[in-house]
């Protein structure tokens, strides 16, 4: 799954994708590069975002949605409004990822059941703006399973099939260094859940606070090397900036593993 944000203040790419058409382009530039899935967002979930009003997500994901899925790309909508979830998927995205896993919007579960959209429910603990504060866990792995298993029972519950149902474990959402790892070390027993497990590991911050305090750019070494711990362990759907590096690293891994 490549990333596409649509945003002027993304922790990854600082609004270089905010026009449409650059958007467009970079969104057609990593599906040539192997991207599966485009995830287009417009609104940013980094620590300390401030959240968007829907109407302004609105505007700037729908001329990507519809360009990309005009030329046949999969495309996912990276939002947690309702409203923006209906447009998105009235202009072609076939997929919902939504960081508070229909949590957030109370309109979210219903237009999730609406139609025949896949969904990513991911773990957070609070919201965007405050969850770096001062996160804290019991037993994190434990406690984001439950969580993520009692939000599958959710949308069970008004007709959503296993089948159309994804979960992210949510690294860096409500979480500190050490939490990442236990979940990073833990990511086997997700697939206990019965659905694909996607993971978000691309250029987060844990990586540079385990290593020298590198910058976002310089965060790729890091990122295929959680990656690679993410697909030992069964993981389904690798979210990443850096398609083709990613992709490289994943055809490398799968060699190796068939001729064990």
């Amino acid at each position: 799954m490549g990333i596409v944000n649509v945003t002027p203040n993304s922790f990854s790419d600082g609004g270089r994708f905010l026009a449409a058409d650059a958007a467009i382009a970079h969104g057609r530039l990593l599906a040539s590069q192997g991207a599966d899935i485009i995830d287009v967002g417009g609104e940013s979930t980094r620590p300390g975002a401030e959240a968007v009003d829907p109407a302004e997500e609105i505007a700037r994901v729908l001329p990507v949605v519809r360009a990309l899925t005009a030329d046949g790309i999969c495309v996912s909508i990276d939002t947690r409004n309702a409203a923006t979830m209906r447009a998105a998927l009235a202009a072609g995205a076939s997929i919902i990822n939504d960081v508070t896993a229909l949590t957030r919007d109370p309109e979210a579960l219903a237009v999730a059941a609406s139609g025949q959209a896949s969904i990513i429910l991911m773990h957070i603990q609070g919201e965007p703006g405050t969850m770096q504060e001062a996160p804290n866990y019991h037993d994190a792995p434990s406690e984001v399973y439950e969580w993520l298993s009692k939000r599958i029972s959710a949308c069970r519950r008004v007709g959503i099939p296993l089948e159309r149902i994804c979960v992210d474990p949510g690294i860096g959402f409500g979480k500190n260094v050490t939490h990442n790892c236990q979940i990073l070390a833990s990511l086997e027993r997700y697939q206990i859940l019965g659905v694909p497990v996607l993971l978000g590991v691309s250029r987060k911050n844990f990586i540079a606070a385990l290593s020298q305090g590198e910058s976002v750019e310089q965060r790729l070494p890091g990122s295929l090397a959680a990656a690679m711990v993410g697909l030992a362990a069964g993981v389904q759907i690798l979210r990443v900036h850096d398609i083709a590096e990613t992709a490289q690293a994943v055809a490398v891994w799968r060699a190796i593993q068939d001729n064990k």
